[in-house]
Protein backbone atom coordinates (compact mmCIF):
# COMPACT_ATOMS: atom_id res chain seq x y z
CA UNK A 1 0.00 0.00 0.00
CA UNK A 2 2.99 2.30 0.63
CA UNK A 3 6.06 1.69 -1.51
CA UNK A 4 9.13 3.89 -1.03
CA UNK A 5 12.00 3.15 -3.44
CA UNK A 6 15.39 4.91 -3.30
CA UNK A 7 13.84 8.22 -2.23
CA UNK A 8 16.14 11.18 -1.65
CA UNK A 9 15.27 14.77 -0.78
CA UNK A 10 17.64 17.72 -1.03
CA UNK A 11 17.12 21.17 0.43
CA UNK A 12 19.82 23.06 -1.42
CA UNK A 13 23.12 21.53 -0.34
CA UNK A 14 21.51 19.62 2.53
CA UNK A 15 20.33 16.06 1.90
CA UNK A 16 17.47 15.40 4.36
CA UNK A 17 16.59 11.94 3.00
CA UNK A 18 19.17 9.71 1.36
CA UNK A 19 18.15 6.67 -0.70
CA UNK A 20 15.35 5.44 1.58
CA UNK A 21 13.52 2.22 0.68
CA UNK A 22 10.77 0.50 2.66
CA UNK A 23 7.14 -0.59 2.32
CA UNK A 24 3.98 -0.83 4.39
CA UNK A 25 1.43 -3.50 3.48
CA UNK A 26 -2.30 -3.72 4.07
CA UNK A 27 -3.03 -4.93 7.60
CA UNK A 28 0.35 -3.71 8.85
CA UNK A 29 1.32 -1.00 11.34
CA UNK A 30 4.90 0.11 10.76
CA UNK A 31 6.61 2.38 13.25
CA UNK A 32 8.85 5.12 11.87
CA UNK A 33 11.43 5.87 14.53
CA UNK A 34 14.40 8.21 14.62
CA UNK A 35 15.94 11.16 16.47
CA UNK A 36 15.02 14.76 15.73
CA UNK A 37 16.30 15.77 12.30
CA UNK A 38 16.51 12.18 11.08
CA UNK A 39 14.23 12.80 8.09
CA UNK A 40 10.95 11.34 9.37
CA UNK A 41 8.85 14.45 8.73
CA UNK A 42 10.34 14.91 5.27
CA UNK A 43 9.45 11.32 4.37
CA UNK A 44 5.88 11.73 5.57
CA UNK A 45 5.50 14.97 3.62
CA UNK A 46 6.70 13.19 0.48
CA UNK A 47 4.19 10.38 0.94
CA UNK A 48 1.42 12.92 1.62
CA UNK A 49 2.38 14.85 -1.59
CA UNK A 50 3.25 18.02 0.32
CA UNK A 51 6.69 18.01 -1.32
CA UNK A 52 8.16 16.23 -4.35
CA UNK A 53 11.25 14.05 -3.81
CA UNK A 54 14.50 14.95 -5.55
CA UNK A 55 15.02 11.31 -6.55
CA UNK A 56 13.21 8.00 -6.28
CA UNK A 57 9.57 6.95 -6.30
CA UNK A 58 6.77 6.84 -3.73
CA UNK A 59 3.55 4.97 -4.44
CA UNK A 60 0.43 5.04 -2.22
CA UNK A 61 -2.34 2.49 -2.83
CA UNK A 62 -1.06 1.97 -6.36
CA UNK A 63 -0.81 5.69 -7.22
CA UNK A 64 2.50 7.48 -7.82
CA UNK A 65 2.94 10.70 -5.83
CA UNK A 66 4.51 12.45 -8.83
CA UNK A 67 2.05 11.32 -11.49
CA UNK A 68 -1.23 11.76 -9.60
CA UNK A 69 -0.87 13.66 -6.30
CA UNK A 70 -4.62 14.28 -6.09
CA UNK A 71 -5.27 10.56 -6.45
CA UNK A 72 -2.84 9.90 -3.61
CA UNK A 73 -4.59 12.42 -1.35
CA UNK A 74 -7.96 10.77 -1.92
CA UNK A 75 -6.51 7.46 -0.72
CA UNK A 76 -4.57 8.83 2.22
CA UNK A 77 -5.38 10.06 5.72
CA UNK A 78 -2.63 12.21 7.23
CA UNK A 79 -2.24 13.47 10.78
CA UNK A 80 0.82 15.76 10.91
CA UNK A 81 2.46 16.63 14.23
CA UNK A 82 0.59 19.95 14.18
CA UNK A 83 -2.94 19.03 13.11
CA UNK A 84 -4.52 21.44 10.53
CA UNK A 85 -7.31 22.82 12.72
CA UNK A 86 -9.35 26.04 12.51
CA UNK A 87 -9.84 27.48 15.98
CA UNK A 88 -12.94 29.52 15.12
CA UNK A 89 -14.87 26.45 13.91
CA UNK A 90 -16.79 24.04 16.10
CA UNK A 91 -15.58 20.43 15.94
CA UNK A 92 -18.76 19.48 14.07
CA UNK A 93 -18.38 22.31 11.56
CA UNK A 94 -14.74 21.55 10.94
CA UNK A 95 -15.26 17.84 10.29
CA UNK A 96 -18.27 18.59 8.05
CA UNK A 97 -16.01 20.96 6.10
CA UNK A 98 -13.31 18.26 5.79
CA UNK A 99 -15.93 15.72 4.66
CA UNK A 100 -17.18 18.06 1.92
CA UNK A 101 -13.60 18.80 0.86
CA UNK A 102 -13.01 15.07 0.60
CA UNK A 103 -16.03 14.68 -1.67
CA UNK A 104 -18.32 12.99 0.86
CA UNK A 105 -21.85 14.21 0.29
CA UNK A 106 -24.69 11.72 0.59
CA UNK A 107 -22.94 9.32 2.98
CA UNK A 108 -21.10 11.92 5.06
CA UNK A 109 -23.56 11.78 7.98
CA UNK A 110 -22.87 8.13 8.84
CA UNK A 111 -19.12 8.66 8.51
CA UNK A 112 -19.20 11.75 10.74
CA UNK A 113 -21.15 9.81 13.36
CA UNK A 114 -18.52 7.07 13.20
CA UNK A 115 -15.54 9.40 13.77
CA UNK A 116 -17.42 11.28 16.51
CA UNK A 117 -17.91 8.03 18.43
CA UNK A 118 -14.62 6.26 17.69
CA UNK A 119 -12.47 9.36 18.37
CA UNK A 120 -14.40 10.22 21.56
CA UNK A 121 -15.64 13.62 20.44
CA UNK A 122 -19.25 13.46 21.69
CA UNK A 123 -18.68 15.86 24.61
CA UNK A 124 -17.03 18.55 22.45
CA UNK A 125 -18.94 18.08 19.18
CA UNK A 126 -20.35 21.62 19.28
CA UNK A 127 -17.36 23.26 21.01
CA UNK A 128 -15.10 25.73 19.14
CA UNK A 129 -11.75 24.10 18.43
CA UNK A 130 -9.95 27.07 19.99
CA UNK A 131 -11.44 26.12 23.37
CA UNK A 132 -10.35 22.47 23.27
CA UNK A 133 -7.69 20.91 25.46
CA UNK A 134 -4.61 19.55 23.74
CA UNK A 135 -5.98 16.01 24.03
CA UNK A 136 -9.26 16.85 22.30
CA UNK A 137 -7.43 18.82 19.61
CA UNK A 138 -5.41 15.70 18.92
CA UNK A 139 -8.58 13.59 18.73
CA UNK A 140 -10.06 16.07 16.26
CA UNK A 141 -6.92 15.82 14.15
CA UNK A 142 -7.20 12.04 14.09
CA UNK A 143 -10.87 12.34 13.10
CA UNK A 144 -10.06 14.53 10.08
CA UNK A 145 -7.59 11.90 8.87
CA UNK A 146 -10.25 9.19 9.10
CA UNK A 147 -13.38 10.94 7.88
CA UNK A 148 -13.08 9.71 4.27
CA UNK A 149 -12.17 6.13 5.28
CA UNK A 150 -8.82 6.00 3.42
CA UNK A 151 -6.94 2.73 2.82
CA UNK A 152 -3.64 4.32 3.97
CA UNK A 153 -2.95 6.30 7.15
CA UNK A 154 0.08 8.34 8.20
CA UNK A 155 -0.01 9.25 11.87
CA UNK A 156 2.65 11.57 13.29
CA UNK A 157 2.67 11.46 17.11
CA UNK A 158 -1.05 10.53 17.32
CA UNK A 159 -1.07 10.09 21.12
CA UNK A 160 0.70 13.36 21.92
CA UNK A 161 -1.07 15.25 24.70
CA UNK A 162 -3.47 12.46 25.61
CA UNK A 163 -3.97 11.12 29.13
CA UNK A 164 -3.23 7.43 29.85
CA UNK A 165 -6.84 6.30 29.31
CA UNK A 166 -7.07 8.20 26.02
CA UNK A 167 -3.73 6.76 24.88
CA UNK A 168 -5.03 3.22 25.38
CA UNK A 169 -8.22 4.08 23.46
CA UNK A 170 -6.27 5.51 20.51
CA UNK A 171 -3.94 2.51 20.49
CA UNK A 172 -6.92 0.18 20.26
CA UNK A 173 -8.46 2.31 17.51
CA UNK A 174 -5.25 2.20 15.47
CA UNK A 175 -5.02 -1.59 15.85
CA UNK A 176 -8.66 -1.93 14.79
CA UNK A 177 -8.10 0.27 11.73
CA UNK A 178 -5.08 -1.79 10.68
CA UNK A 179 -7.31 -4.76 9.86
CA UNK A 180 -7.98 -3.30 6.42
CA UNK A 181 -5.51 -0.39 6.15
CA UNK A 182 -1.79 0.25 5.87
CA UNK A 183 -0.59 2.50 8.70
CA UNK A 184 2.69 4.37 9.08
CA UNK A 185 3.02 5.43 12.71
CA UNK A 186 5.71 7.94 13.66
CA UNK A 187 6.57 8.73 17.27
CA UNK A 188 9.45 9.65 19.56
CA UNK A 189 8.00 7.48 22.35
CA UNK A 190 9.52 4.00 22.39
CA UNK A 191 6.66 2.60 24.47
CA UNK A 192 4.19 3.62 21.76
CA UNK A 193 6.22 1.78 19.14
CA UNK A 194 6.20 -1.43 21.19
CA UNK A 195 2.50 -1.14 22.08
CA UNK A 196 1.18 -0.51 18.57
CA UNK A 197 3.54 -1.46 15.75
CA UNK A 198 4.47 -4.83 14.29
CA UNK A 199 7.57 -3.65 12.45
CA UNK A 200 9.99 -0.77 12.97
CA UNK A 201 11.87 1.32 10.43
CA UNK A 202 14.66 3.25 12.16
CA UNK A 203 16.14 6.19 10.26
CA UNK A 204 19.01 8.49 11.13
CA UNK A 205 20.66 11.23 9.09
CA UNK A 206 18.21 10.52 6.30
CA UNK A 207 19.09 6.83 5.93
CA UNK A 208 17.38 3.60 6.97
CA UNK A 209 19.42 2.06 9.78
CA UNK A 210 17.12 -0.88 10.49
CA UNK A 211 13.87 -2.40 9.20
CA UNK A 212 12.62 -5.37 11.21
CA UNK A 213 10.46 -6.59 14.07
CA UNK A 214 11.23 -5.42 17.59
CA UNK A 215 12.24 -8.93 18.70
CA UNK A 216 14.75 -9.20 15.89
CA UNK A 217 16.20 -5.76 16.59
CA UNK A 218 16.58 -6.59 20.28
CA UNK A 219 18.45 -9.81 19.43
CA UNK A 220 20.72 -8.04 16.94
CA UNK A 221 21.54 -4.99 19.06
CA UNK A 222 21.56 -6.23 22.64
CA UNK A 223 24.77 -7.55 24.14
CA UNK A 224 22.96 -9.80 26.60
CA UNK A 225 19.55 -10.86 27.80
CA UNK A 226 18.63 -10.61 31.45
CA UNK A 227 16.76 -13.15 33.58
CA UNK A 228 15.54 -12.42 37.10
CA UNK A 229 15.20 -15.33 39.52
CA UNK A 230 14.00 -15.32 43.13
CA UNK A 231 14.98 -18.37 45.19
CA UNK A 232 14.19 -19.87 48.56
CA UNK A 233 17.59 -21.51 48.96
CA UNK A 234 20.09 -22.17 51.74
CA UNK A 235 23.43 -20.44 51.42
CA UNK A 236 24.49 -18.28 48.45
CA UNK A 237 23.52 -19.77 45.05
CA UNK A 238 25.41 -17.12 43.05
CA UNK A 239 28.31 -19.38 42.09
CA UNK A 240 26.00 -22.22 41.01
CA UNK A 241 23.93 -19.84 38.89
CA UNK A 242 27.04 -18.44 37.16
CA UNK A 243 28.12 -21.97 36.21
CA UNK A 244 25.00 -22.50 34.08
CA UNK A 245 25.54 -22.67 30.33
CA UNK A 246 24.88 -19.28 28.74
CA UNK A 247 25.14 -17.28 31.98
CA UNK A 248 27.87 -14.67 31.80
CA UNK A 249 27.33 -13.09 35.21
CA UNK A 250 24.97 -13.34 38.17
CA UNK A 251 24.35 -10.35 40.43
CA UNK A 252 22.40 -10.33 43.66
CA UNK A 253 19.66 -7.70 43.80
CA UNK A 254 19.07 -5.58 46.87
CA UNK A 255 15.85 -5.58 48.88
CA UNK A 256 13.07 -8.09 49.33
CA UNK A 257 12.64 -10.94 51.78
CA UNK A 258 13.61 -13.59 49.24
CA UNK A 259 17.09 -13.56 47.63
CA UNK A 260 16.80 -12.33 44.02
CA UNK A 261 19.39 -12.49 41.25
CA UNK A 262 19.78 -10.98 37.79
CA UNK A 263 21.47 -13.31 35.32
CA UNK A 264 23.21 -11.73 32.34
CA UNK A 265 22.96 -14.31 29.58
CA UNK A 266 23.93 -14.85 25.97
CA UNK A 267 21.02 -13.99 23.63
CA UNK A 268 18.83 -16.86 22.49
CA UNK A 269 19.75 -19.44 25.13
CA UNK A 270 17.33 -21.52 27.23
CA UNK A 271 18.46 -20.16 30.58
CA UNK A 272 14.99 -20.42 32.11
CA UNK A 273 15.01 -24.17 31.59
CA UNK A 274 18.54 -24.47 32.94
CA UNK A 275 17.59 -22.54 36.10
CA UNK A 276 14.53 -24.72 36.64
CA UNK A 277 16.61 -27.89 36.25
CA UNK A 278 19.29 -26.62 38.68
CA UNK A 279 16.69 -25.71 41.30
CA UNK A 280 15.03 -29.11 41.00
CA UNK A 281 18.40 -30.81 41.45
CA UNK A 282 19.35 -28.64 44.45
CA UNK A 283 15.93 -28.68 46.06
CA UNK A 284 15.58 -24.90 45.81
CA UNK A 285 12.15 -23.34 45.61
CA UNK A 286 11.63 -20.89 42.73
CA UNK A 287 9.71 -17.84 43.95
CA UNK A 288 9.92 -15.94 40.66
CA UNK A 289 11.56 -16.49 37.28
CA UNK A 290 11.18 -14.27 34.23
CA UNK A 291 13.03 -12.56 31.40
CA UNK A 292 13.58 -8.88 32.09
CA UNK A 293 12.22 -6.51 29.48
CA UNK A 294 15.06 -5.27 27.24
CA UNK A 295 16.22 -1.67 27.55
CA UNK A 296 14.66 -0.22 24.39
CA UNK A 297 16.62 3.02 24.69
CA UNK A 298 19.83 1.01 24.66
CA UNK A 299 18.70 -0.83 21.53
CA UNK A 300 17.67 2.40 19.80
CA UNK A 301 20.93 4.18 20.62
CA UNK A 302 22.89 1.18 19.40
CA UNK A 303 21.09 1.30 16.04
CA UNK A 304 21.32 5.05 15.39
CA UNK A 305 24.96 5.23 16.48
CA UNK A 306 25.93 2.27 14.33
CA UNK A 307 27.22 0.25 17.27
CA UNK A 308 26.91 -3.51 16.94
CA UNK A 309 25.23 -5.23 19.85
CA UNK A 310 26.67 -8.60 18.95
CA UNK A 311 29.40 -9.92 16.75
CA UNK A 312 26.85 -10.85 14.13
CA UNK A 313 24.92 -7.58 14.14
Amino acid sequence: MIEIRNVSMDYGAVRAVDGVTFSVNKGEIVGLLGPNGAGKTTLMKIIATHIVPTKGTAVVAGVDVREDPQGVRSRLGYLPEQAPLYDNMEVREYLEFVARSRGLNGNSRSRLEWVRERCGLEKVWCTPIGQLSKGYRQRTGIAQALVHDPPVLILDEPTSGLDPIQIVEIRELVKELAQDKAILFSTHILQEITAVTQRIVVINQGRVMADSTLDHLVREHTESEKVVVGLDAAGDPTVELERLDGVRRAERLQGGKTPRFRLHTAPGGDVLGAVAELCHHKGWKIVELYRERPDLEEVFLSIVSGRDGTAGA
